[in-house]
């Protein structure tokens, strides 16, 4: 099973990263505002992106690494590499 890094741009600008194994489910659920409590306060406008990662640990390492970039970083990660 693979995990995933996502980043959803939302209300504001801002970005907000997480990580899990349904991307789509997990979008549903922050649209929805059943997601996180960020989410909620700071609706999502849209999807940026997402990446895959072998397990759950090494996603976690990632989101760890990406939630330490400033905004514009995070865009541009969304559509590197």
């Amino acid at each position: 099973m693979s995990w995933f890094v996502y980043l959803i741009e939302c209300r504001g600008g801002s970005v907000y990263t997480g990580i899990t194994t349904d991307v789509d489910r997990r979008y549903a659920q922050h649209v929805a505002g059943t997601g996180a409590r960020y989410t909620r306060a700071r609706p999502p406008v849209r999807l940026l992106g997402a990446r895959a990662f072998a397990d759950r640990s090494s996603a976690s390492k990632a989101e760890y690494a990406v939630k330490q970039l400033p905004p514009d970083r995070k865009r541009r990660w969304c559509v590197t590499e």
